[in-house]
């Protein structure tokens, strides 16, 4: 069932690589600390990624933590996007919950909210949005949910691009509802044959040797996918990020946002 190969219907291997797709947003998850609990090392990722998932309070981060971390990615010029998730603080937001869709709604917008009011404080702004952990993988399939978080994408405006798994229920929600979504792959997660996230509950669901996470990264990139994510919590996440940067750009690719 397990593949680190990622061989979706749209981009067969040997496929030619689009002109466009010869530049790639590599984005990581950060601000995930909470109070005096401090997860992952957000300075040596800021200063390698150019897209940056900012914790919104619900999964991780708190208001110091989301202020500080936009403050960084400021400085380094890197752009900030809203990752939303499940209220499950206890459960780093990797535990489903059967929010009614007005629910989920609303927790996405005030997430997307609160994070921007805290961005444009520190110099910056939410350009985009990315769900985090379980409510990530449920959108995937779950089409009530994943027809709330876009509700709440439009409620908020429309404007905002949306990150996530390439032909997703939320993908086509998105499609269909005017969102720009961005087709994100994992360098540092295995895959099943259907192109899904293999479960977190599987000892195999993440990868681990830096070769791997590069050679993965770099077969990604050649399928066109519009970013890519290391997690920041990935233990040795920020020699992982280097090492991708390295080999993403030895292959030829360009390393900018996908917003530029």
């Amino acid at each position: 069932m397990r593949t680190v190969s990622f061989d979706p219907p749209s981009a067969p291997a040997g496929a030619p690589v689009p002109e466009l797709a010869r530049r790639v947003d590599l984005n990581a998850d950060v601000g995930e600390g909470f109070g005096r609990w401090v997860l992952g090392d957000d300075g040596a990722l800021m200063s390698v990624i150019t897209s940056a998932n900012v914790a919104c309070g619900y999964h991780a981060g708190d208001p110091r933590v989301m202020r500080s971390t936009c403050r960084l990615a400021a400085h380094h010029g890197v752009v900030v996007g809203a990752q939303v998730s499940y209220p499950d603080l206890a459960g780093f937001g990797r535990r489903f919950i059967d929010m009614s869709p007005a629910e989920l709604t609303d927790a996405v917008l005030y997430q997307v909210g609160a994070l921007e009011a805290i961005a444009r404080a520190s110099g910056t702004a939410v350009r985009y949005v990315k769900p985090h952990g379980a409510l990530y993988n449920t959108i995937v399939h779950h089409e009530r949910q994943a027809a709330a978080v876009v509700e709440a994408m439009m409620a908020h405006g429309g404007q905002l691009p949306l990150m996530g798994l390439p032909g997703s229920a939320v993908n086509h929600e998105a499609d269909r509802r005017g969102i720009q979504f961005v087709a994100e792959g994992f360098a540092d997660r295995t895959y099943t044959d259907e192109g899904l996230l293999v479960s977190r509950t599987d000892p195999a669901a993440l990868l681990s040797d830096v070769a791997e996470v590069t050679v993965q990264a770099q077969r990604l990139a050649g399928f066109g996918v519009d970013s890519i994510c290391v997690h920041g919590d990935t233990p040795g996440a920020a020699a992982m990020v280097v090492a991708v940067r390295a080999a993403l750009e030895a292959s030829g690719f360009e390393l900018v946002s996908f917003l530029d």
